[in-house]
């Protein structure tokens, strides 16, 4: 009989759109290879570039927040794992979790760290906030409360480290990715354009196209009169989409349904992210089909740096519009920052040797799971006071729902 896996999913995946979806359909990848059987449930709607899951054979839930019927739900499935996609449906499930089916072993994806992301939000628009503490303290304490969280940068491990979160806790799986067929490959002279990529629902995106556009593209245009800059993105609204200015070489594209395949045709990469967190997809893309990159030290956080970068990394907008025009023009040190990305891709995103780790550490992790829990002393309290807490105010909020 094999073994159930439970993800409960903050959004639908949309690997076509973003790299959180591509994140979940790798997890999904491996727990489907290592035999589990697998239910997604998630309490939102499907979109427009949802991933049917039903043609994979993962079977689909929909489920409700504060409503009891979870309660039997999970009881009838009897997962063996469960993953939270992000610590927000943690909070509103793992209670129940914990209280139906506490021999599970819980996983929380953490996808980026929120709070991070949103206190480099808070800094670029100059407007601290104080719930930018009160999330951080809430992301912390899903971390303590689930047996390991799965972190994709090793940035954020240690900057979870130094907020006190003990390594057995952490659990490092950046992308799992395959090396691409270089043959496969287009060439230098195969190519044009530069261009970049990302769902317009993520705020670091809309910035960091504003930011390109008023910033760094004008540079590049002044010495690539006829270079374009081409932008692809799935749900840009109205004021994306006015970004467009033919005369300026900027075209929005919206929605691509290949990303490789657009990705692939582009000579450089150029997208400076002002704000961020976890690994951003758009250069795993990049490295994937051979696409030097230019972009910011938050664009390229969590991975190889310096020379080991597959392009260049700067802050300033002079500087990252005369890397992308070198890029561009100097076919020797394109096809150099190419071999890096290849090389960067086998040594730090190896499918294979990131899907053998995790494997053995779900494997030790449920052999000595009653062990792991009792040394996680933090988790424990805060398991006890969210069961407390938040399982009454649930209930209290199902029967208030339920009067009227």
């Amino acid at each position: 009989m094999n073994k159930q896996l439970l993800i409960i999913g903050h959004v639908w995946p949309e690997p076509k759109s973003s790299a959180a979806g591509r994140r979940m359909m790798q997890l999904i990848e491996f727990f489907k290879v290592s035999g589990y059987d697998i239910c997604f449930a998630t309490p939102c709607s499907k979109k427009e570039y949802s991933y049917p899951l039903e043609k994979i054979n993962v079977s689909v839930a929909s489920i409700e927040v504060n409503n009891s019927s979870f309660n039997d739900f999970i009881q009838k499935l009897k997962p063996d794992v469960v993953i939270y996609d992000r610590f927000m449906m943690e909070e509103q499930f793992g209670w129940r979790v914990q209280d139906y089916c506490p021999k599970a072993i819980t996983l929380l994806n953490t996808e980026d760290l929120h709070s991070l992301r949103r206190k480099r939000k808070s800094k670029i628009s100059g407007k601290p906030s104080s719930k930018n503490d009160e999330l951080e303290l809430r992301e912390l304490a899903s971390i303590y409360r689930c047996d390991i969280s799965l972190i994709i940068s090793k940035f954020e491990i240690e900057y979870l480290k130094g907020k006190g979160v003990q390594e057995e806790l952490l659990f490092y799986l950046p992308f799992m990715e395959d090396v691409p067929n270089q043959k496969n490959i287009l060439k230098f002279e195969e190519r044009e354009n530069m261009v970049t990529i990302g769902s317009f629902l993520h705020d670091p995106n809309i910035d960091g196209v504003r930011y390109l556009k008023e910033n760094v593209w004008p540079l590049v245009r002044k010495k690539l009169p006829d270079v374009e800059m081409h932008v692809y993105g799935s749900y840009p609204n109205s004021k994306i989409e006015q970004l467009t200015n033919l005369t300026e070489g900027f075209i929005i594209k919206g929605w691509a349904d290949d990303a490789s395949s657009v990705m692939s045709k582009a000579r450089v990469c150029l997208s400076p992210l002002r704000f961020g967190a976890g690994l951003k997809g758009k250069f795993i893309d990049a490295m994937r089909t051979g696409t030097p990159s230019v972009t910011t030290q938050i664009g390229s956080e969590g991975m190889p740096q310096g020379e080991n970068w597959p392009g260049f990394i700067s802050d300033s907008p002079n500087e990252m519009a005369n890397k992308a025009v070198l890029l561009y023009n100097q076919k020797d040190i394109w096809r150099e920052k190419q071999s890096i990305g290849m090389r960067v891709l086998s040594s730090e995103f190896s499918k294979e040797e990131y899907q053998q780790k995790f494997k053995e550490k779900l494997f030790s992790l449920r052999a000595n799971l009653a062990q792991h829990r009792s040394q996680n002393i933090t988790g424990n309290i805060l398991k006890l006071n969210n069961l407390r807490s938040t399982k009454f105010m649930s209930k209290w909020i199902e029967e208030k729902n339920r009067r009227t």
